[in-house]
């Protein structure tokens, strides 16, 4: 349920949301670590209403719900004092908690989730490589080698896992918190001068992955084509950022 507004502004208003005790999910559609939130959404089948929010100019109240002003944030209207959560894998272990449906994203075993966590802590230094390459003009000459070198250790660990997912046979945590990176890696086809994709005999089984993961009904739900994303990521580059790309049509 999307309140009908597109991304909420400085001097707009609150959104009028109703009084249903419903889960409250704010967000900006182009944000991978909302996109963490919004995949545990789609994968739990929460009911929650939608608010999209300008990162550029946030609308005044925002601070009311998130005090440093990051999405994502999932306001728990149901509870006492109506609190709010905030940072991407806070939220997806509280929601993994709160609502077990048919399983467990999050590994059972206290080792394995501790390890699992650690994986996904690992995929920064990629994140830190690439950002530049996705959003400026001028990156580092060394961005994609250092890029290359952080996605070496996910090939390695889906390697030696030797399972289709990093959770196991069916779809786990890890896959969904570093999914809207792998999202994002094709928008580099079109972005670049020279179009950039993951190389296939060095990353193999990763780019199987991400072809399994594509195809999960949660990540269907929520995920934008690569074109998109680079739409997106030229209106950064020439300082016009434009998050209601994500509702225009391709």
């Amino acid at each position: 349920m999307s309140i009908p507004q597109k991304h909420f502004k400085k001097g707009t208003p609150k959104p009028e949301i109703p009084e249903d005790g419903v889960l409250r999910y704010y967000t900006m559609r182009f944000c991978p670590y909302s996109e963490r939130a919004q995949l545990m959404l789609a994968a739990k089948k929460i009911p929650h209403h939608t608010v999209y929010i300008d990162l550029t100019e946030k609308p005044e109240w925002y601070i009311d719900y998130s005090p440093l002003g990051k999405v994502p944030a999932i306001q728990l209207p149901h509870l006492p004092g109506q609190p709010t959560l905030v940072e991407s894998l806070v939220i997806a272990e509280y929601l993994d908690e709160e609502y077990p449906g048919e399983r467990s994203l999050f590994p059972k075993d206290p080792l394995q989730k501790a390890l699992d966590r650690i994986l996904i802590e690992r995929l920064s230094p990629a994140v830190s490589a690439i950002y530049p390459v996705f959003f400026t003009t001028n990156p580092p000459e060394d961005a994609l080698k250092n890029f290359e070198a952080a996605l070496d250790v996910f090939e390695e660990e889906i390697t030696k896992r030797g399972t289709p997912y990093f959770g196991g046979e069916q779809i786990g945590i890890v896959d969904y918190m570093i999914w809207p990176w792998f999202e994002r890696f094709p928008a580099l086809k079109y972005t670049l001068a020279e179009p950039y994709e993951l190389d296939s005999k060095r990353y193999p089984n990763l780019l199987n992955w991400r072809l399994l993961v594509s195809q999960d009904e949660a990540v269907k739900a929520t995920a934008l084509d690569a074109k998109v994303h680079a739409k997106f990521m030229r209106t950064r580059h020439e300082g016009k950022t434009n998050y209601d790309l994500a509702f225009e049509p391709l």
